[in-house]
């Protein structure tokens, strides 16, 4: 049931991001990789093969709620509010602090609120499915203002040593990761605010990557808390699916790329962002990339990049996320 004062648009009113202090080279990264594995890898693989030259590291003791708290208290205090303005909190994210609670839950407690708090979990999709249920809640009367964070340490997922090159290929993909967390309000607007949403999810090929401890498949056990998966597979999934919602977007908007003042798209490496920009045909000055020297951040990306774009009033935004399981969604945003 709508509620009879539900607003008629809803938009992202402020956006911050927060990034751990430690940051690794690549090379470091690959070089400690090697000696852990007893392994003579050539000189700038990791480097060479993904564009990637540092990221950034959660340290001991620093885990994703942290982050989630640390973008939260900036969005909060650059849109000078208080955590008590809030009534809805969604944690938005692939990684976890624990498997239960939610991890909204020990975000809120630091943040000393008492909103409506719960999780939203969809891989590298999850902050962008964090905004579109923040935005709905509102649309439908049971929210009046939203905080959506997320907090990312897929680094802890790196696998550190290796018993061979037929491991290290499966592994690989977990070298592209970088921790991050990122903030969002969500609330009423006279104008602008998210003017379309779409998805399309091929869950057929779930099995392609992802972390598969933790759950009822594999409780417990450090062979699954990895992260596993095959990089190219997954491209190809996401080439095939991906220009069929851009082409629905483009046509049910009437929006072109000229038409937009930044579009933020998921960055896994250098050499995907190039394939990204060759088969759509987005301008490169549209991007704002993070992925060379803040790696694939999951679904904390989209939040850097929304917190670093910074439109200016009237000025539209194309998010394109994609998701392990595999799904790819999209939202279009101008700003109030």
């Amino acid at each position: 049931m709508i509620a009879p004062n539900a607003p008629s648009r809803v938009g992202i009113t402020a956006a911050a991001s927060c990034l751990p202090p430690t940051e690794l080279d690549t090379d470091d990264l690959q070089d400690r990789v090697a000696a852990a594995s007893g392994l003579a890898l050539p000189p700038g693989m990791f480097a060479a093969a993904t564009g990637i030259t540092r990221r950034r590291l959660a340290g001991p003791g620093e885990y994703a709620s942290d982050l989630a708290v640390g973008a939260a208290r900036q969005v909060l205090a650059d849109a000078g509010l208080d955590i008590a303005d809030v009534d809805l909190l969604v944690y938005a994210s692939a990684t976890r602090d624990v498997i239960e609670p939610a991890t909204a839950h020990i975000v809120q407690a630091a943040l000393g609120g008492r909103a409506h708090a719960f999780d939203v979990t969809n891989a590298c999709n999850s902050f962008v499915n964090g905004i579109d249920v923040a935005r709905a809640m509102i649309l439908a009367g049971r929210a009046t203002r939203a905080l959506v964070v997320t907090g990312e340490t897929p680094t802890r997922a790196m696998r550190w040593q290796l018993d061979g090159m037929a491991q290290a290929r499966r592994a690989f993909a977990g070298y592209t990761f970088g921790d991050a967390g990122a903030a969002v309000l969500v609330e009423p607007v006279t104008s602008g605010g998210i003017l379309d949403v779409d998805s399309e999810t091929h869950s057929e090929h779930w099995a392609v990557g992802g972390i598969f401890g933790g759950g009822s498949r594999h409780p417990r056990g450090d062979e699954h808390t990895y992260f596993t998966g095959d990089g190219h597979s997954l491209r190809g999934v996401f080439e095939k699916i991906g220009m069929g919602i851009l082409d629905r977007v483009r046509h049910r908007t009437g929006l072109g790329w000229d038409d937009y003042a930044a579009v933020l798209v998921h960055q896994v490496t250098v050499p995907y962002l190039e394939r990204f920009v060759e088969v759509t045909g987005v301008p490169r000055d549209k991007l704002v990339v993070t992925v060379d020297r803040l790696g694939n951040m999951a679904s904390a990306t989209l939040g850097v990049q929304l917190a670093r774009a910074r439109p200016r009033s009237g000025e539209k935004v194309l998010l394109v996320g994609l998701g392990g399981g595999v799904s790819v969604m999209t939202m279009v945003w101008e700003t109030p």
